[in-house]
């Protein structure tokens, strides 16, 4: 794709309208305005005051690496050896560097819709074609995988991008859903990148959602993406990792080199510090439920909306009947009621007639975005 004719962000174009406002409560964005741990701050302040500012190694920093690797085998069903961790720049750059490994001109690569706008925008910079496959809305509002289309859609790809717990519906695969997906992507010879950022967001009470890694072989052409800017709340510190395929570290670690040369050291240290603080895991959890739970007694009774409460992640997916253009709604929303949210055309063509709204914010904002958001609803349609 020309950069020239690249799609921009509708998002970001909310977004900038809210920021010429003086009065404009922003919850556009996919980040909470909780800070990240202290500890982590603190090992980046040591580490700076320590002198470990020079290139670092682009698999990432061996403390770092083990950290990782200890973590994940603690969390999920299969052990992971840290010989498969790779440390990159934001979950993102893990998502790119995968892409860059895998996808050729026009290769075909299938997603879920509605999804976040990067995924599909990183294949197509790459040449790519992309499919996606919408969720399906069962009777209840409630969002579901087809994977008879699914099946259908692998067919000849070369990749399929799994998030989950989905960004923007919250949609999280169930653990035999995982594994149904895992045996497509191996019957059709397809890469699985699996995108978990949001994997301990979820409201169950079970430490994760289900993982890639609970049911697949460290041979089985699957990558784990995750990142620190979720569960941590560390948006701005630009760190997160890929799992990669037993003996793939030193070919992607190349693509890491010629692509962004490594991660910060000091930012590193930063990241080992978080996985220690599995404590702040659990408060940032329970200040996103809160949230959650303050979103939807705001939603009942608003007519023509339809939202079911999110089983991941940190984002209410609301429908408004007889939308046909969610991001003038979304202006609308901005520039005469005081709140921006992220119209849902800006996830795909299965995101329009919906609004995404981050409720990983505190009670008081979010209680008065929430009415806000309200009144606009009930003054617009």
């Amino acid at each position: 794709m020309d950069i020239a004719s690249f799609p921009g962000s509708r998002i970001v174009e909310i977004s900038r309208l809210a920021f010429d406002l003086p009065d404009v409560d922003i919850l556009c964005f996919g980040e909470s305005d909780q800070p990240g741990p202290p500890a982590a701050r603190d090992a980046l302040v040591n580490a700076l005051d320590g002198g470990p500012t020079l290139y670092p190694d682009v698999r990432g920093l061996p403390p770092l690496r083990h950290a990782l690797a200890e973590y994940l085998s603690g969390l999920h069903a299969r052990p992971v050896s840290e010989e498969r961790i790779v440390v990159t720049a934001s979950g993102m750059a893990a998502i790119a560097v995968a892409l860059t490994a895998i996808l050729r001109a026009n290769d075909r690569l299938v997603l879920l819709s509605p999804s976040w706008p990067n995924l599909g925008n990183a294949a197509r910079l790459r040449g790519a074609q992309v499919d996606e496959v919408p969720l399906a809305v069962s009777e209840g509002g409630r969002l579901q995988l087809d994977l008879g289309r699914l099946d259908e859609a692998l067919r000849g790809a070369r990749a399929f991008i799994l998030n989950s717990p989905n960004n923007p519906t919250g949609w999280t695969a169930t653990a035999e859903e995982m594994a149904a997906v895992l045996d497509l992507c191996r019957r059709h010879g397809v890469w699985l990148i699996s995108d978990e950022v949001y994997s301990r967001l979820v409201y169950d009470g079970a430490p994760a959602a289900p993982s890639a890694l609970d049911v697949a072989d460290p041979r089985d052409r699957v990558i784990v993406c995750n990142s620190f800017s979720k569960t941590w709340a560390m948006t701005g510190w630009r760190l997160g990792w890929m799992v990669v395929p037993d003996g793939a570290r030193e070919a992607v670690a190349e693509i890491i080199e010629v692509t962004h040369s490594g991660v910060a050291p000091y930012t590193q240290y930063a990241g080992v510090a978080a996985l220690a603080d599995q404590a702040f895991v659990a408060r940032f959890r329970d200040h996103c439920a809160e949230g959650r739970s303050l979103v939807g007694e705001a939603l009942a009774g608003v007519n023509h909306v339809r939202y079911v409460s999110p089983d991941g992640a940190f984002y209410a997916f609301i429908g408004v009947e007889g939308v046909t253009d969610s991001l003038a709604l979304a202006r609308t929303l901005v520039l005469r009621h005081g709140v921006a949210v992220a119209p849902g055309s800006a996830f795909g063509e299965a995101g329009e007639g919906w609004l995404r709204i981050c409720f990983a914010h505190r009670g008081p904002r979010l209680e008065r975005a929430m009415r806000r958001l309200r009144d606009g609803l009930k003054a617009t349609i």
